[in-house]
């Protein structure tokens, strides 16, 4: 839990600055976050800054509705919100989870990102070898419909102080093309901008690294 305790505050700091996310995901379109009046739209698992008017990965940011970002994208408007579901895009989509290999280019910052999902929810990952579980904040485990109840608790010391932490088993994790069951992971009691994926999911693959590619082969 050190591991991930330490890497909060990189990981919260990179969010603040707005860093880029990149990854080998579905080809889908959803909003990390905001900017002051630019949106952080991420377009098959790359993320675009666009203010409106601007454009990147054939979508259009054209405007801001309280607090959906409306963009464009071949000639469909679409309503984006953070935390919402990515919209598939024209011709993409995820295949049947029936892969081994999963590729993982670097991001902004020298981070690996892949769009994935949680028991069936979409959800961002940050690679982190030196993390011993899967993590996520209790908010994104809320959001992903991950039970609490009955879990084993403990404590953990970050930045803000001490916070609860809540060991669980989640049923299904899947990265890019490939699908995990019964992945151990921590649930913390802190804001975090991404789900870590830690070593009780890494651990069943070989890893290699290729310049800016990280590939992962299911053992």
């Amino acid at each position: 839990m050190a591991a991930v305790v330490h890497q909060l505050q990189k990981l919260i700091a990179a969010a603040l600055l707005g860093a880029a996310a990149a990854g080998a995901a579905a080809q889908g379109v959803s909003l990390a976050g905001r900017m002051g009046d630019k949106a952080l739209v991420v377009v098959g698992g790359q993320t675009h800054v666009l203010a409106p008017g601007q454009s990147a990965g054939g979508v259009r940011m054209l405007r801001w509705q309280d607090d959906a970002a409306i963009v464009e994208r071949g000639g469909a408007q679409l309503s984006l919100r953070v935390g919402g579901s990515p919209t598939q895009l024209a011709g993409g989509g995820a295949p049947g989870g029936g892969g081994r290999e999963v590729v993982i280019p670097v991001a902004s910052g020298g981070h690996f990102m892949v769009s994935g999902s949680i028991n069936g929810r979409a959800t961002r990952f940050m690679v982190d070898t030196g993390a011993t579980l899967v993590a996520m904040s209790t908010g994104e485990a809320q959001r992903l419909g991950v039970e609490l109840t009955g879990a084993r608790k403990g404590l953990s010391q970050t930045a803000g102080g001490v916070v609860e932490t809540y060991l669980v088993t989640l049923a299904r994790v899947r990265v890019g093309d490939v699908e995990l069951g019964n992945v151990p992971a921590a649930v913390i009691d802190t804001p975090m901008p991404f789900v870590l994926l830690g070593n009780s999911f890494l651990q069943r693959f070989s890893m290699r690294r290729e310049a800016d590619v990280m590939r992962l082969e299911l053992r």
